[in-house]
């Protein structure tokens, strides 16, 4: 009977000390894979800590888990095979010492000009402009974005603005020294243009003069946008801004509470998968240089086309835009109207190869019975995202009658970080 009980007991106990002993062992396996999973770990820390130039390396203590801890031995030993190579550092100090640093980019812009222009000339050589770009994350709620404009008679602050994008309601805000939301051209920089000059409504109404290669309304103010309910398939956005009131020779502010204003619809939606069009709509108030009792009203309407094929996006493309403008000046002896446009195209020959138009014509703010008009054919070359060669001929029809035909020949080119303009 003795024997009997222990045989059974001997069957009972048997196998469950076989699997705790099989179980120890697996445990065992386990604890040695993360163990050299650690040791990995600690000498990439340390290669790691070595690159940054001579910190003291941590030593990392390795504890054992519980007995009896379930360890996932598959990933163990998967991270183990990972490790047993030199994994590379990609940028290594470089990339940890800019991370609190701003992106920062230079963009050069070379001109040069053959043939004849008494009345609007360019240098016959020149650095044009270079543009230095400082962007950068503030913090979660907040961008900066500066961009200076280094000519060769010296620094301008070309725009420098902080934009707040997730405001309570959808609302976007700037403030800043900016380019005021007025039509298409003139939020563009001038690298940006698609064209080596501006066009002649911009010289004409909105403050240009013979010596200003780059004008424009652009002053310190705040502006604020929201994306508006619209039906499906269209974006419909408003923007409305406040400036100070100095622009150029369009604007000027005798006193304090002299500000201008600038509003601005715009609606964009697909025509088809491969086309789309954009219009707007843009308005503008201020004060001019005769003082606060004169005041200086823009209104202005742009449509741009554009059509690109996604199978052949990069080889064939085709953009029209256009662009209206309507200007109401006041002044001692009554009050001066003149109207402008320019309508251009570009169509894309291959990958490098652009081939463009533009027709301008349009009255002087200050002298309404004169009015210039003019025409350009553009070549433009594009080795790479980061250079651009352009040939623009140029004939224009001044008011004094005075015919110029010219030759302009750009070089752009970019170093560093620049951030994507908006579309």
């Amino acid at each position: 009977m003795r024997k009997l009980v222990l045989l059974c007991v001997i069957l009972l106990l048997g196998p469950a000390c076989l699997w705790a002993q099989e179980k120890d062992d697996k445990v065992e396996e386990r604890i040695h894979a993360l163990e050299q999973r650690v040791r990995a770990l600690e000498a990439v820390v340390e290669s790691l800590r070595a690159v940054q130039g001579g910190v003291r390396p941590v030593a990392l203590t390795v504890r054992r888990p519980p007995a009896g801890a379930d360890v996932d031995a598959d990933a163990a030993q998967g991270t183990q095979q990972t490790l047993q190579g030199q994994l590379p550092v990609y940028g290594g100090g470089s990339a940890l010492a800019k991370v609190l640093n701003p992106d920062i980019s230079v963009i050069g812009n070379f001109v040069g000009a053959a043939g004849r222009n008494l009345l609007r000339p360019f240098p016959s050589l020149s650095l044009q402009e270079s543009e230095v770009s400082l962007q950068a994350i503030v913090d979660p709620y907040a961008r900066a974005d500066f961009f200076l404009a280094v000519g060769e008679e010296g620094i301008e602050l070309e725009e420098g603005y902080l934009t707040f994008p997730a405001l309570p309601g959808g609302y976007v805000a700037k403030v800043g020294r900016m380019r005021a939301a007025f039509g298409r051209v003139n939020s563009l920089h001038n690298h940006s243009l698609p064209w080596v000059d501006r066009p002649l409504v911009t010289f004409n109404l909105m403050g240009g003069s013979l010596e200003e290669a780059d004008v424009g309304i652009k002053d310190a103010g705040l502006s604020v946008s929201r994306i508006l309910p619209a039906p499906r398939g269209l974006f419909l956005e408003a923007t409305a801004e406040v400036y100070r009131g100095d622009s150029g020779t369009l604007f000027r502010a005798s006193r304090r509470n002299d500000l201008s204003f600038v509003g601005r619809l715009r609606a964009y939606g697909d025509l088809t998968e491969s086309a789309n069009l954009e219009m707007g709509g843009s308005f503008a108030r201020g004060h001019n240089d005769l003082g606060s009792l004169f005041v200086t009203k823009l209104l202005g309407v742009d449509a741009t086309f554009r059509w690109k094929p996604l199978r052949r996006a990069i080889y064939r493309s085709f953009a029209l835009r256009g662009e209206f403008i309507w200007s109401r000046r006041e002044e001692e002896a009554g009050t001066r109207r003149a109207f402008g446009f320019f309508t251009s195209a570009e169509y894309r020959l291959g990958r490098r190869w652009f081939l463009g138009g533009r027709y301008d014509w349009s009255e002087r703010a200050r002298e309404p019975a004169q009015h210039d008009r003019g025409g350009s054919l553009v070549l433009t070359y594009w080795p790479s995202e980061f250079n651009q060669v352009r040939w623009q001929f140029r004939r224009t029809r001044y008011a004094e009658r005075e015919t110029a035909n010219e030759v302009l020949v750009q070089f752009l080119f970019t170093i560093g970080t620049h951030g994507a303009h908006p579309f």
